[in-house]
């Protein structure tokens, strides 16, 4: 399988290079140069233990590890799931359905990633015998998620920016109370999207990235966005036979991976209806499925804070398939929305789509109505899925992280502080982390000070 440039300006690249690049040399976003078809006997069989399935849909597009050591790679991802099933797919009623994707090690659905990411990093420095410095950018929950799938590896130092005061307590713990010497979260003033344009400029800047040696954690990496499609096929082989004609996913979201995950796994024969776009107060991406505009607006905290964002960054990738692989297209309409800070959209084609947006207080009265209905606590993202649903067709609602996470939020809508084991004993330690000023040339300066 190779991997080619949403930009169109590099080589086509094997796994292992679209993975240790991260961001293509042009400035766009690695995507499979053709898509293979799913196995049919997948959507017909009884759901396969998780680690299986991940082998079988990874083994289409990675064809430079050994298939034994794959499965290993695989195994040592998932192995430390909660849940037997890692991602179960719970009945709320006829209709509804709740996918849990908060039973990996930080209780969010960015372990589907990066676990297996932290893995792939370490294998490919043992292959290469080089050290590696990893750079992201978090709005919560990937930053601990990757942090927690790098810690304590040798040969990898991990950085981690993320916008102080705006994201939750304990998110902000996950990242900061490792006691690992090799992770350096970084608290910046400014937003998610401040961050996210931080590490594209370094990840852009040829020069730097060679010399120091980055790689990506955040979605921009194909990989990720390859490991989440997975758990999209692992619900429909959990739904009963009479619930699978009609589904739609609702998938809470704000920067288009996970979303993007579940459409491109639908172009390879996953059969779904639609795809519903949920967000909250900084919707940009309902803006766009209801307008045909993509135009950024003021970000402004809520209280599904790791959806504060108004860059998607896999949007790209989406209008590069929109564009039907037209990679000047993507090329042309990427440096207008640069330029202009918009772009509308000619023959934007949404019909596999529909949009929601939430208030603040539509996530309270969410989180109340699930309660009250079915018994059952969501956090603030999920509950943004439970905007405005049609029950006439199977829906399956991602629930993208635990409700502890977010106590505050929770005792708010419904007067009840969720707890967790690993959660709370984050509260008795120390918390670490490095300033650093919200610009690429300070970044890059306390990363080469502290590079592996």
């Amino acid at each position: 399988m190779q991997f080619v440039s949403t930009r169109g300006g590099s080589d086509p690249v094997s796994f292992f290079d679209a993975f240790a690049n991260g961001l293509a040399p042009d400035g766009g976003l690695y995507v499979p140069k053709n898509l293979p078809l799913l196995p049919s006997d997948l959507l017909i069989e009884d759901a396969l233990p998780y680690p299986a399935l991940a082998w079988d849909i990874l083994g289409l597009f990675d064809s430079d590890h050994n298939p034994d050591h794959l499965v290993e790679i695989v195994d040592k991802s998932y192995g430390d799931f909660s849940d037997t099933m890692s991602a179960p797919l719970i009945q709320l009623e006829d209709n509804l359905f709740v996918l849990e994707l908060f039973h990996g090690p930080t209780l969010s659905f960015k372990d589907f990633g990066l676990q297996l990411i932290g893995n792939l990093f370490e294998e490919q420095i043992e292959r290469t015998g080089q050290t590696i410095n990893v750079l992201g950018a978090t709005s919560g929950d990937t930053g601990s998620a990757a942090i927690h799938g790098l810690a304590g590896k040798k040969g990898v130092n991990a950085f981690v920016i993320y916008p102080e005061g705006r994201i939750s307590k304990l998110q902000e713990r996950q990242m900061t109370c490792t006691g690992a010497s090799n992770i350096f979260p970084i608290p910046i003033k400014g937003s998610f999207d401040d961050a996210q344009a931080i590490v594209k400029e370094l990840m852009g800047d040829l020069e730097t990235k060679e010399q120091l040696r980055l790689s990506a954690i955040n979605s921009i990496n194909i990989v990720r966005v390859l490991a989440q499609a997975i758990y999209y096929v692992h619900a429909f082989m959990q739904l009963p036979p009479e619930n699978r004609d009609d589904v739609n996913f609702i998938v809470p979201t704000g920067n288009f991976g996970n979303i993007f995950a579940g459409w491109l796994v639908h172009q390879m024969g996953l059969p779904v209806d639609q795809f519903a776009v949920a967000t909250n107060q900084n919707d940009i991406l309902y803006r766009l499925f209801t307008s045909g505009t993509y135009e950024p607006e003021k970000v402004h905290p809520s209280h599904a804070p790791s959806m504060d964002i108004q860059v998607a960054s896999n949007f790209e990738r989406f209008l590069y398939y929109h564009n039907e692989k037209n990679a000047d297209a993507t090329l042309a309409q990427m440096a207008e929305f640069i330029s202009n800070g918009s772009i509308a959209i000619p023959n934007f084609n949404a019909s596999n789509f529909t949009a929601t947006h939430s208030s603040d207080e539509d996530i309270l009265k969410n989180i109340r109505a699930v309660k009250e209905t079915y018994d059952y606590v969501v956090d603030p993202h999920t509950a943004c899925g439970f905007q405005d649903l049609n029950l006439s067709k199977t829906n399956i609602v991602l629930a993208t992280a635990h409700a502890a996470k977010f106590p505050d939020v929770i005792k708010h809508a419904i007067g009840e502080v969720p707890k967790e084991e690993s959660l709370e004993a984050l509260k008795k330690k120390k918390q670490v982390n490095y300033p650093v000023e919200a610009s690429a040339e300070a970044v890059k300066e306390f990363v080469t000070k502290n590079s592996a």
